[in-house]
């Protein structure tokens, strides 16, 4: 399949990041964002268009194109969004529910060609979303 996004690969601390991605540029500070968690291989940032009271968008810092693109080397870092969407749910107070979602592809709902988790909470949600 054919997108359009012209692929340029530059490495950074060892790892791999498309040019044109803007979730890479905002890994690589290019692009401001409100950061709520970071480690070396996990980055969370407030989204810019909420659809909820409390959005966030955890994203590998390995550039990895979607949920379908993770291969076993991924493991480790998969396992790190996990523990970091437990810590930020914790640290933003969304004890009383939360939802995590991963859009695949453009028929999915994904915009962003970077793999990410959505946490939305801050109040009741509703199904199904929209």
């Amino acid at each position: 399949m054919k997108t359009g996004l012209k692929v340029n690969f530059w490495h950074n601390f060892s790892e791999v990041f498309v040019v044109d991605c803007i979730f890479c540029k905002i890994i690589n500070k290019e692009i401001p964002s409100t950061i709520v968690w970071e480690s070396d291989s996990v980055l969370a940032f407030k989204d810019v268009a909420p659809a909820a009271p409390v959005h966030v968008l955890v994203i590998p810092k390995k550039h990895i194109t979607d949920i379908t693109s993770i291969t076993g080397e991924d493991k480790e870092i998969v396992w790190e969004i996990h523990e970091a969407i437990k810590k930020i749910a914790s640290q933003l107070e969304l004890g009383d529910g939360f939802r995590v979602v991963v859009n695949c592809g453009a028929d999915g709902g994904q915009t962003v060609g970077h793999l990410h988790y959505h946490i939305l909470g801050g109040r009741k949600l509703q199904w199904p979303p929209g």
